[in-house]
This record gives C-alpha cells, structure tokens and sequence, in this order.
C-alpha cells in the first residue's frame, strides 16, 4: 500500500512523540507550580521540585520529567524542611516516633544536646536517668550518642535526627556530680570522650550553665573540651551562665570559648531575662554583631515567646542539688539547709541565676509538669496559687514540690518583653527552636502541659512575627530555619533546595500559617503547613501524617563511618 505524504508526516509526528515521552527523565516525585524558596535568602521563583532516590534532581521549569507521584502546590511557598536548632525530642521519640507538633510545623531536623546529651552514659548516669524519668518510661539499652541516635532510627523516626554532646555528660561520666574541676587524667578522659562522639558523628560540644553540674564547670574545662570538638570541625553552643544580672558577662564568656577554640558558637535561645535586665538585649546583640565583625562565627536562636520553661531547679542554688535528685532532696529535708535555701532564694544578689528572681513574681512561675500523680492536679497552676492553698511561702511551696515529686518540676516562668522577642527575631543570624519535646495530645503527653512553644514556635515565627509584625521578610525567615543552621553546624545538603541537596522539603501557605496553643490550652496543632517530605518520603500529607518513618541520623562534619 502506498502511503501519502500526509500519512508519513502523521506517522513521524506519532513517533517523535513517543521519543520524547521515552527520553522524559523518571524521577520519584514532583512537586509542581509552587512558589520556591530554595533557603538561600533570595527572591523566591515559580516553579517546579524533582526528586529520586531522596535528593533533589532539579528545581524551576521542569517540562522533561516524568514522577510517579505529583504534588500541586498552586499558591503554596515551597521550602527546605525547618531545623529545629535546640529540641528536647530525645524522650519523645522514643514513645512516638512521628514527631507529630514539629512535623507539623514543616520540622524535618531535630537537634539536641543542650548541656546534656542521652550518650555516653555509664552505670551511674543510666540509674540516674531511669530514676528521673517522668510519664515516658523506656530501657537503656545505648551506651554511646551514636548508639543512642542509631536506636531512635532503627525504631523509625519521622524527622531527620543530630546531636551535640552535653558537657556536662562528659562531667558526669568522669567526675559525677561532684562540685569541683576535673583532674588533669580526668579531663584527658573527657576529651576523649567528646573526640569519640565527633568520630560518631556529633555537631560539636553544647552547654547549660545555670543547672547543676553543668554549673560547676570553669571556662577553662570548656575550652578544653571545646578544642577537642574543634579537631574534628565542630561547634560550640550554650544555654550561657547567665540571661539576667550577669548576661553581658555570660556572653563575654561564650565569645572567649569561640575565640580560644577556634570554633563557630551559638547562644541558644538568646534572652534578657528579668524586667531589669531588657535593656541588656540590644547590648548583647551590640557585642554579638561586634564579634562577628572580628571574624568569629556567632549566632543565635531562640523561641517566639516571652515565657522561659524549665524546672524549680533553676529557682534554687545549684549547690544544693550536688549529686543528683537524692542528694539535692535530702539535703532541703534538713531544717538548716533549707533555712540557707529559701534565704538565697529571696537574695536579689545571691550568687545563682534564680529565674524566680527574674520573673520578679511568684504569680510569673507557672507549674506544668509533675511526675507524682497525687501533685498533678496543681498542673497549670502558679506557684503563687499553690502557695496561697498551702498557706506557706512561695520559697517553701517551690522546696515541697520538689521533696514530694522528686524531680525539678515543669516550671514556665514569664521572663521577657515582647519588644526584646520582636528584637531578637529580627537579626538576621538568629534561627528558631522549640527548647521543646516533639508531641501530640494523647497518651502520656495530655499527663502534663507543655510550653506552647512545642506545639507552635515555628508557626509562631513565621505567622505572628513574619507575616503579621513583619520582623523579616520570607524570604530570609526561611533561609533562617534552614541553609543557615545546616551552614553553622556543616550539614552537607540540608537545609537548601537545589540539585543533590537531600529531599527534605514543607509545602505550606504563608497567608494562613498559625500558631494555635496556649498556656491555658497548650495541645493543639498549628495550622497551615500542608506537605512535608523527609528524605523524599512524603511524612504529612494535606495537614495530616502519613505514619511514615523515614528519618535519618544526620551526622557531623568529622564523623568516620565504623567508629
């Protein structure tokens, strides 16, 4: 049969078709018509995301690909996955490893290790942490942090996992809780101890400084344990001595630590805490701005709220919790002891960051934590309430809690100005943390009431300050919870959005974006967030979890592989 032009024409244009579609690159996922941010800082772009096998393959107009699954992002911003630069998930992903309050919020990266970490751990600090744990309970079966964080992935996590090492781990592995520097052999063995975690892939030294037995450590101990960290390219980052009386001074610390062991630091949730010392913020941010004009490499990050949450342990002197709860408790049961306590408590000049102090009022210390169940019902109450009900002081309300639930109790206490959080969030080298657990209102989690900062700092960010008081642009609010902590802490291919950077990824709308928990009702999700990617395995979809688990140890810049 004799074919016509027009028949060989179609023909050719049939086949052409087919090469094209057999020449298209096959890729896992796309995700199409967003508005991208690729966490740089720069002006975002209409476009398109790739991905295969866990990273980004390509971003912008993207006609040559084929994916097996397709998300439309039609009006939606398109970034990296936040880092959460300061989590206390370590507890929490152990009981539910979805992570659901951060990934939620377009988590996908947990970092912990401020002041302790949950490895290397001997016999003495297991019995320690099995004795103090609260309404999650679980088995030690790690020794080392790489150990641990290796446990928590093989479980299954939904967020990538990092980790610092805890300087006062270190001090409790070799010297336990006892108030006095090391010796020269111990401190070689704490050393060796923060070498090994590096080779195991942790980000560097992290301390806390107003808690015991962090407390107890000189500059000098962490400088020397900081340079071994600073062998392997790590980083120095801590809850300083000091946010109130002695806050310049504590930050004068940290800059020295940085400068001696030549390694980058950052203040973690910076604050001026106590009505007296706000002024102290733009100072702090003066000598920080100073310093890094110098060539050191200091940032910060901090929580979207003006409350603090810890414990009663920080509204005591830290000597007297020398050698862990059973000594700190026997030692307040003593009538002399406890007279000298509630004296120092009550000292505005006492030689101890009290945060009862700063918040200049008992009716300013909310109780949110208890591990006793008779005491749970004082849950959300102040302790100005809780005094007034006992008919005792505030100083003797605070020292009883402690004594009949044996822990340092949940504690929020009301610290900052919202002018100084507005301040603090408007730098351009401060990130965002939740200082928080990773939960969800159920099980053990509804037993106590969190900060709402675990359920909205994020949200909060990015909703309240950035969009609605304007504290940055988007564009940079992103580039902060992203290319900026991974680029501080040298987190290969995180925190960007580019070819081979790894698929972790949150679709969400900028315009509806909310924080929506209380103190008063501290378990509710944000809102806004509509997709969130972890290694290119899609974690929440349309706003709700997918029971995905595809979270990964990010390791630190002088892991070797084996160690």
């Amino acid at each position: 049969m004799r074919l016509t032009s027009i028949v060989i024409a179609k023909i050719v244009l049939c086949l052409g078709w087919v090469g094209a579609a057999s020449a298209a690159e096959q890729v896992d996922l796309i995700i199409n018509n967003g508005v991208i941010y690729d966490g740089s800082g720069g002006n975002p772009v209409k476009g398109s995301v790739a991905v295969r096998d866990g990273r980004v393959v390509a971003v912008g107009k993207l006609a040559d690909y084929q994916a097996k699954q397709t998300v439309d992002a039609k009006g939606l911003a398109v970034a990296p996955g936040f880092i959460n630069t300061l989590s206390w998930a370590t507890e929490s992903l152990i009981q539910d490893g979805r992570a659901m309050s951060d990934i939620k919020q377009g988590v996908t990266l947990e970092i912990f290790g401020e002041g302790t970490s949950m490895g290397p751990v001997n016999a003495t600090i297991k019995q320690e942490m099995l004795k103090t744990q609260g309404d999650i309970r679980y088995d030690i079966t790690w020794t080392t942090l790489g150990e641990y964080l290796d446990f928590l992935t093989k479980k299954g996590v939904s967020p990538n996992i990092a980790s610092f090492i805890g300087a006062a781990t270190v001090r409790q592995h070799e010297i336990g809780y006892a108030n006095r520097a090391p010796t020269p052999e111990e401190l070689g063995r704490m050393q060796e101890l923060v070498r090994q975690a590096m080779r195991e892939g942790a980000l560097g030294v992290g301390s806390s400084l107003i808690y015991a037995p962090g407390n107890y450590a000189k500059t000098d101990e962490l400088i020397a344990i900081t340079k071994a960290a600073g062998e392997f390219g790590g980083a120095y980052i801590s809850h300083m001595r000091s946010e109130g009386d002695r806050f310049l001074e504590a930050l004068d610390e940290l800059l020295l630590i940085a400068k001696e062991a030549k390694v980058p630091a950052q203040v973690y949730h910076l604050k001026a805490a106590g009505q007296k010392n706000w002024p102290k913020m733009q100072q702090a941010i003066d000598k920080i701005e100073a310093a890094r004009k110098s060539g050191l490499k200091i940032t910060a990050d901090m929580y979207s709220y003006t409350a603090g949450a810890t414990g009663l342990d920080a509204a005591m002197p830290t000597w007297v919790q020398e050698g862990g709860i059973d000594d700190w408790v026997a030692r307040l049961k003593k009538p002399e002891i406890r007279a000298r306590v509630i004296k120092e408590m009550r000292d505005p000049n006492a030689d101890f960051e009290s945060l009862l102090q700063a918040a200049g009022s008992a009716d300013r210390v909310l109780l949110i934590g208890f591990k006793t169940e008779k005491l749970k019902p004082l849950t959300g109450k102040t302790l100005a309430e809780v005094a007034r009900m006992r008919g005792v002081s505030p100083e003797d309300a605070a020292i009883d809690l402690v004594i009949e639930d044996h822990t340092r109790v949940g504690t929020a206490y009301f610290l900052m100005s919202e002018e100084n959080v507005k301040l603090g969030l408007s730098q351009l080298w401060v990130n965002i943390d939740s200082d928080a657990e990773a939960a969800a209102p159920e099980g053990p989690f509804l037993l106590s009431n969190p900060h709402p900062r675990t359920y909205g700092t994020f949200a909060r960010f990015l909703g309240h300050y950035v969009r609605d008081q304007k504290v940055t642009t988007l564009q940079d609010a992103i580039r902060r919870l992203t290319s900026l902590p991974a680029t501080t802490f040298k987190l290969t291919n995180r925190g960007c959005l580019k070819q081979n950077c790894f698929a972790d990824i949150v679709v969400f709308d900028p315009a509806t974006i909310k924080d929506h928990a209380t103190f008063e009702k501290p378990h509710q999700y944000a809102t806004g967030v509509q997709h969130v990617f972890v290694n290119g395995v899609q974690v929440l979809r349309d706003g709700e979890h997918t029971g995905a688990k595809p979270g990964q140890v990010v390791r630190g810049p002088g892991y070797q592989k084996g160690s």
